[in-house]
């Protein structure tokens, strides 16, 4: 039978070495996708990341986590606020309603009771902060 000559532990670390690779894999996509939307590097900084990714695999991936990972998490932060905000005015768009017309219907809801002040006050800085 082969699964009796492949011993429990070279199977874990087979996994192990999968789990790793997979692991490397999706950093790397996320580097190589950061490292082209990056505003602030020269194209020949990007050149010359590309290739030390290239030659140097695991220790590329290391070194740029190292140096630039804080403009990763920066950047995926902005792309995520983008979205978000255009995710907002379309729904605005759509349903046809805008911050004003938003305003009105809090302060209708205030007038009659159904909002407490503070509730109000936080929904309106909530809606002009969009």
């Amino acid at each position: 039978m082969p699964a009796s000559s492949y011993p429990l532990l070279d199977l874990f670390l087979t996994i192990l070495y999968v789990f790793l690779f997979v692991i490397w894999l999706f950093l790397l996509i996320e580097i190589l996708i950061d490292l082209f939307r990056s505003h602030d590097v020269s194209g020949w900084m990007k050149a010359l990341w590309l290739i030390f990714i290239l030659i140097f695999p695991l220790v590329g991936v290391i070194v740029y986590l190292i140096v630039r990972g804080g403009t990763m998490r920066r950047h995926q932060q902005e792309s995520a606020k983008a979205a978000q905000q255009e995710f907002v005015s379309y729904v605005q768009q759509t349903a046809g309603t805008s911050t004003a017309d938003q305003l009105a219907t809090l302060a209708t809801l205030k007038e009659s009771g159904a909002l407490t002040d503070a509730e109000f006050e936080a929904q309106k800085a909530k809606l002009l902060s969009q």
